[in-house]
């Protein structure tokens, strides 16, 4: 099995009875091995198996329990390098 780690900043947490919420429903998620939320810094930290969810399943939580996934977590950036030996 592999482990991927995911952290995604969260809006709209208001109190830690939001964040436990979320952190308990993220945890339901088949494949996800530990969720954590850190109230204060409005992260979601999630350990999962990719080949049995991903993002899109965590956002989709998100947004029925009325909080926000800021955009900027969800790009991919590539960046490529010459030059090195």
């Amino acid at each position: 099995m592999k482990i991927a780690t995911k952290t995604l900043h969260v809006k709209g947490m208001a109190c830690a009875a939001c964040s436990a919420n979320l952190e308990r429903s993220i945890s339901k998620i088949e494949g996800v091995i530990k969720a954590a939320v850190n109230l204060t810094t409005e992260k979601l930290t999630v350990e999962y198996d990719p080949e049995q969810t991903g993002v899109e399943q965590f956002t989709e939580i998100i947004d029925k329990l009325g909080f926000r996934v800021e955009q900027d977590e969800l790009k991919e950036i590539t960046i490529l390098v010459e030059g090195m030996n």
